[in-house]
């Protein structure tokens, strides 16, 4: 017998190479949704992956339960209708140990967190198979003692962001100016990115100082205006820009801008690599752009991903 049809296994390693697609493809589709198939062959079936993806369609989550280097068993489930992909940033949102693996593989949980993995594994050339089995993978590992941003209220989740991101922001940004000004002077004829560099860290000045001023002034306001409405306190007053959505889609607008250009200062720099001939400016401003950048993700994640996301269900909960 090829198969256990109690635990739905097919050991692919006992038929004809010509067989083998054809007849896992004849089993995935005799399952019911939310029903699996477990296969074991010889090697790594990843073909099989994207033939499935192409012909089938995104219907089915593969996942790795033995990797070699004798026997590859791979789960293939068939999804429930109506069940569609999480974002990046929704995967982030529900645990960040996941959003390491975002940061390994450079896809962007926060400013670009509306895509799907495999959309963004498909717009980088990166293997999605690899991708999804380390995300497995971090279900396994130990919890992180990561603060739980999804459990608080709004509005003490936007004072937390005034009072870490913000602050964060206004303290280092003006010295990442000053020395992004200084290195060029200095080092701009040897090193001509320096150029762009500074450029783009002065539009990123001018950007957040503008952005930042705005959440707190105007949106971050609103959404505790929000939160008392819910919760009875006080009745909602009408804003002068309409819907929370409008603030809202300049705020993200603005996100991905500043993402795009700390983006493409990684880029010029080499992910920050220093030349020879680099001073101890050179190297703390590439120290400073690095860990503001690594802020900036956390910052805009909580916003992009819980903050926005729920003001925009309280607003929608209220006009009902």
């Amino acid at each position: 017998m090829l198969t256990t049809i109690a635990e739905n296994i097919l050991n692919v390693t006992l038929l004809e190479p010509r067989q083998k697609h054809p007849t896992i493809f004849v089993r995935f589709d005799e399952l019911q949704e939310g029903e699996s198939l477990t296969i074991l062959n010889d090697h790594d079936p990843k073909p099989l992956y994207y033939q499935l993806l192409g012909e089938r369609g995104n219907i089915f989550e593969w996942e790795y339960l033995e990797e070699g280097p004798e026997t590859w068993k791979v789960k293939i489930s068939k999804r429930i209708t109506g069940q569609t992909d999480e974002t990046l940033g929704q995967i982030a949102a529900k645990d960040l140990r996941k959003a390491q693996v975002f940061k390994k593989y450079g896809l962007d949980f926060c400013c670009g967190g509306k895509k799907t993995v495999k959309e963004a594994c498909a717009e980088k050339g990166l293997d999605i198979t690899k991708v999804e089995q380390e995300l497995q993978q971090a279900d396994k590992m130990p919890e992180t003692r990561s603060l739980p941003y999804g459990d608080w209220s709004l509005d003490f989740l936007a004072d937390y962001i005034v009072n870490t991101h913000h602050s964060y922001v206004k303290k280092n940004l003006p010295d990442i100016k000053a020395y992004a000004e200084k290195v060029m002077k200095v080092h701009g004829s040897q090193h001509p990115e320096l150029l762009q560099i500074h450029q783009l860290v002065e539009e990123i000045n001018a950007e957040l100082t503008e952005h930042l001023m705005k959440e707190e002034m105007i949106l971050f306001p609103y959404i505790k205006e929000l939160v008392a409405a819910k919760n009875g306190m006080q009745p909602l007053n009408s804003s002068k820009f309409g819907t929370v959505q409008n603030p809202i889609k300049m705020m993200e607008t603005e996100h991905e801008m500043v993402g795009k250009n700390l983006a493409a200062i990684r880029e010029l720099s080499a992910d920050y690599l220093l030349p020879e001939d680099a001073c101890a400016s050179y190297s703390l401003l590439y120290r400073m752009l690095d860990a503001f950048e690594e802020d900036l993700h956390l910052h805009i994640h909580l916003e992009n991903n819980i903050l926005f996301p729920n003001a925009l269900e309280i607003e929608k909960q209220l006009n009902n």
